[in-house]
């Protein structure tokens, strides 16, 4: 059993045998009903299956949890620039230390989130074993990695794990008994999979087909378009609406997921805020007493004229 050192923790590698799912008789999973799987940034998993089923998985916690990383990890760059050793140098004792919690950090960020992708990919599994879908066909989109289009789609990409996605996935799907299948996912999220023609790639998660009207979720109607491309399938199932689809959000255990749940690297406010009644409660506001704001303002002009005037008579006398 190999054992490691990662970020001052110790772990061991252990290779284990699992056993295969076993159902009762005509409740497993269907090996002729295939669903579809479109990988995605915003929604890690999005799927469509037979019968106008869908999933969408949310994973805007994950993508909250890469953004605040990266923001503490370059103030604490920033930080600590002028204790950087020259080139050749060991570097000061507070050097190493910032090094140390670096790593320590950046450690507990990779286990937070590869947590949340495993939970992802056990919803997607749980939903296919839900509605006996045997055969899952995955939209493989590994050649966008390749693209040169600037730092911040890098950085996207980077923070994306797709082979994670993928790998987790087909674990826990053969654990469940379910196959699973690679499939070109290349214009799936612009092409109509009623008319199969070409559309505008939407700009945002509403997909609308101006030859046939045909209006659904870009990441399900690519979910579908993916399905038909499935070993021994061709046939595009219908892109799932209204009731027919499920929702699921990852990264539940995420700090700031929850306003009770306060992440510990944002710290308090250092003033509280004032604390005001709702409107429609609390005791009426009081009017201004414009009378007395008056008399207020004539004894100030008459103590201004007196001292005016004995100012006046020393100068003279």
């Amino acid at each position: 059993m190999p054992v490691g050192y990662d970020a001052g923790r110790l772990y061991a590698d252990a290779i284990v045998e699992v056993p295969v799912t076993v159902y009762p008789p005509g409740q497993g999973p269907d090996p002729d009903r295939t669903a579809g799987i479109d990988l995605g940034i915003i929604h890690p998993y999005a799927a469509a299956g037979p019968e106008g089923q869908g999933l969408l998985v949310s994973g805007r916690a994950i993508r909250a949890e890469c953004r605040q990383h990266l923001r503490d990890r370059k103030g604490r760059s920033r930080a600590a620039a002028g204790r950087a050793p020259k080139p050749g140098e060991r570097g000061s004792r507070r050097w190493r230390k910032h090094r140390r919690r670096e790593r320590k950090t950046g450690a507990r960020h990779a286990r937070r989130v590869r947590q949340a992708l495993h939970e992802a990919a056990k919803e997607v599994i749980s939903w296919a074993v839900a509605n006996r879908i045997g055969t899952l066909a995955v939209g493989d989109p590994r050649g966008v990695l390749h693209l040169k289009a600037g730092r911040r789609h890098s950085q996207r990409t980077r923070d994306w794990r797709i082979g994670h996605l993928i790998r987790a996935l087909s674990d826990k799907a053969e654990a469940a008994g379910i196959t699973v299948h690679l499939a070109d996912e290349r214009g799936t999220s612009s092409t109509c999979p009623q008319c199969a023609r070409r559309v505008p790639k939407p700009a945002g998660r509403n997909f609308t087909c101006p030859h046939c009207g045909l209006a659904g979720h870009r990441d399900l109607v690519a979910a579908a378009s993916i399905a038909a491309r499935g070993p021994g399938s061709g046939i595009i199932p219908a892109v799932p609406h209204g009731p027919g689809i499920t929702h699921r959000r990852a990264g539940a255990h995420l700090p700031g997921v929850h306003p009770a749940r306060r992440d510990p690297r944002r710290r308090p406010p250092s003033r509280p805020a004032p604390r005001r009644h709702l409107a429609g409660t609390g005791p009426p506001p009081t009017p201004p007493h414009s009378g007395t704001r008056e008399v207020a303002r004539g004894n100030a002009r008459n103590t201004q004229a007196r001292d005016n005037t004995s100012r006046t008579y020393e100068l003279v006398h």
